[in-house]
């Protein structure tokens, strides 16, 4: 794929640069904080598989030597060798000696293992009463041992005796993430420098919220819908994100053993959308993946799930068609073979599908492509309420293509399927077979079905009788569009002549 090739040459590059600025150093060091601990003024680019790219200010003030420089914009997630640290002006080049990253954030788990072997204070609570016990850590729970082991009153149990209490001036406690560098400079240099990398903790989904503008019709044909579109984006990082600016990426980008490798830079402008209510959301191509722009900052706290319209069509017309596909298997010809078993693909399903289909283009009030994810059909009732009518998903769908789903089945509209004649001849190498079908219509209103057939038993086919005019969809599928009347019926016979050589 293209881009995956875009980002492993990204990706190269990369892995050719950070030794290159290890090589360079100095002797005297200097602590430096930069930054505080959040990860406000970040931006976002977020993917749909468990994968952000955030990017973050942090202001360096060098010292001529080594200067030691250390930030908490960063996740619990962080991929560390995608970090990249530069002068985004280019007239600053950062030389790093060494990098470290840290994501033991301090945990109960964590704290009884460090004090393992020390004896700390455990409260204990008896209905009203407050206390506290002395217990020595023995024994800290671990991937091994699940249980810790205390000895308390000179006695060893396998449970903490109560809520323990650590010493507030431990040593190497960690609110946050941390990443540390070691960074050479020639002199004094004060600039803001750009820090990119990888995080897995994001997620994004699109969802769709379709109304019929019209009301409770319930026929076949094209009726005007109304169109919402929400993003849903998800938080697991383990980082608050304050005032974050956010885009997301739509598009199956390629990564190496489910972790990404690659790079890419989000990019900014776009095109507004002109059937939004509102000049929010906008979109590009980038690479060959479609890049959207919340067009506003916003904050993604830790754990947290936010939803955001990004989309609003008014009067999409939108055709609804029932599909009658009797058949509850489809089968491919076998090459130069035969399916000769009559009883194969001879069922009576009784279901008729209902599809809802319209174009994604600019004429029908839209035009922007659409990300993955799930629509769902509402219409309104005799009293104006709005009911659920059916859901389904779609892929990415690009500009002025068709978007296509079932929505359920029928309960007015069935069908029948009936074999009439099945006749092989092994000599002449042939075989005839016919077909009934039935549709039976009990709304107050007419329908178009679509009766469609499987025809696998050969590669050569060819219709000799057929009561109504057929399409043919594909090498081995055909469509016979019928009208059927309100409280009626109406039938389908045809036979079907197979050869092979």
């Amino acid at each position: 794929m293209h881009g995956g090739a875009s980002l492993n040459r990204t990706l190269a590059v990369h892995s050719l640069l950070l030794p290159a600025l290890l090589l360079c150093g100095a002797t005297t060091v200097v602590a430096q904080q930069a930054g505080a601990n959040d990860a406000s003024g970040t931006s976002l680019t977020i993917y749909n598989d468990n994968l952000a790219i955030a990017r973050a200010t942090v202001d360096l003030d060098l010292k001529p030597g080594t200067n030691e420089v250390t930030t908490s914009k960063v996740t619990s997630q962080l991929e560390p060798d995608s970090v990249v640290l530069r002068d985004p002006t280019g007239r600053h080049p950062v030389q790093i000696l060494e990098q470290n990253y840290d994501a033991a954030v301090a945990t109960q788990a964590w704290m009884l293992s460090k004090y393992e072997g020390q004896t700390i204070q455990f409260q204990v609570t008896h209905g009203d009463q407050v206390s506290t016990v002395s217990g020595r850590i023995l024994r800290a729970p671990s991937n091994n041992e699940k249980e810790p082991l205390i000895e308390v009153n000179g006695q060893m149990q396998f449970k903490l005796p109560g809520l323990p209490l650590f010493p507030a001036s431990t040593d190497g406690l960690l609110l946050k993430p941390t990443l540390r560098w070691k960074i050479a400079s020639d002199g004094g240099e004060h600039f803001p420098a750009e820090l990119s990398y990888l995080t897995h903790g994001f997620n994004w989904n699109a969802t769709y919220n379709i109304v019929s503008a019209t009301g409770g019709s319930s026929s076949s044909g094209e009726e005007p819908m109304d169109l919402v579109g929400w993003v849903t984006i998800s938080n697991n990082s383990g980082t608050d994100f304050a005032d974050a600016k956010v885009k997301l990426m739509a598009g199956d980008v390629a990564q190496v053993q489910n972790m990404a490798r690659g790079f890419a830079a989000g990019a900014a402008g776009g095109v507004m959308m002109k059937a939004m209510a509102a000049p929010q959301v906008t979109q590009q191509s980038f690479d060959d993946f479609h890049l959207y722009d919340l067009g506003r900052t916003v904050t993604l706290k830790d754990r947290e799930t936010k939803q955001i319209e990004f989309l609003r069509a008014n009067a999409i017309p939108v055709k609804r068609t029932y599909v009658y596909d009797g058949s509850d298997s489809t089968f491919e010809p076998i090459g130069s073979g035969v399916y000769d078993d009559r009883n194969m693909g001879v069922s009576n399903g009784k279901t008729v599908r209902i599809e809802q289909e319209f174009v994604n283009s600019k004429a029908n009030h839209l035009g922007m492509p659409l990300p993955a994810g799930t629509l769902r059909f509402y219409r309104r009732d005799a009293d104006g309420q709005m009911e659920f009518v059916g859901e389904n998903s779609i892929r990415h769908t690009p500009e002025d293509a068709t978007v296509r789903l079932t929505t359920g089945n029928a309960f007015d509209v069935t069908g029948e399927r009936k074999q009439t004649n099945f006749r092989i001849s092994s000599e002449a190498k042939t075989i005839d077979e016919s077909f009934t079908i039935t549709v039976k219509n009990a709304k107050e209103a007419p329908v178009q079905v679509n009766v469609t057939e499987h025809l696998f038993r050969a590669a050569n086919w060819d219709i000799v009788e057929k009561s109504t005019a057929f399409e043919k969809q594909d090498s081995a599928t055909v469509v016979f569009p019928v009208t059927v009347p309100a409280h009626g019926q109406q039938t389908v016979t045809y036979t079907v002549h197979y050869s092979w050589d």
